[in-house]
């Protein structure tokens, strides 16, 4: 579930910033943009809130 929400979640916010820039939409970037997304997301999940909430 937290790839597809990194993807929903970096296609709407890199639409807004193309848009708000005067850019053309490019579907690639979006997706980097949601990798780096969900590598966070996992990140923070798995790794520290986890260890922080014990």
């Amino acid at each position: 579930m937290t790839i597809v929400w990194a993807i929903l979640i970096g296609a709407a916010v890199s639409y807004v910033l193309t848009s708000m820039g005067g850019e053309p939409f490019v579907m690639a970037d979006s997706l980097v943009l949601s990798a780096i997304f969900a590598v966070i997301a996992m990140i923070l999940g798995d790794g520290i809130l986890r260890q922080e909430s014990k």
